[in-house]
């Protein structure tokens, strides 16, 4: 499994958000993986196996996810940094997501 997986809310329709792209980078940039949220939200296979510890960073295309529905939105993408203290341990960093707000939490 992933070392990290992300799952994607739409809170506006109440349904899970198809089709964002998403990518994993170290938190200077430096590009590990990328993906594309399924029909659940998910992303289950995103990056390697095992991460070291250090500060990562997730950036969801949330404005084309938005642009194709036809749905104006204030944030183009979303940025989330996190920090990985235990790289035994799996992370699951999970997105809520509306046109104007969002959220998110660490996930199991």
């Amino acid at each position: 499994m992933s070392a990290v997986t992300t799952h994607v809310l739409d809170a506006a329709r109440g349904k899970p958000a198809e089709g964002i792209a998403v990518r994993l980078e170290t938190a200077g940039g430096a590009p590990l993986a990328e993906g594309v949220t399924n029909a659940d939200g998910r992303i289950g296979d995103l990056g390697p196996d095992r991460l070291d510890a250090g500060d990562y960073r997730l950036t969801f295309g949330t404005g084309d996810y938005f642009a194709a529905r036809g749905v104006d939105t204030f944030y183009p993408e979303v940025a989330i940094t996190f920090r990985i203290a235990d790289p035994a341990q799996h992370h699951h960093v999970p997105l809520l997501l509306s046109p104007f707000a969002y959220s998110t939490y660490r996930g199991s």
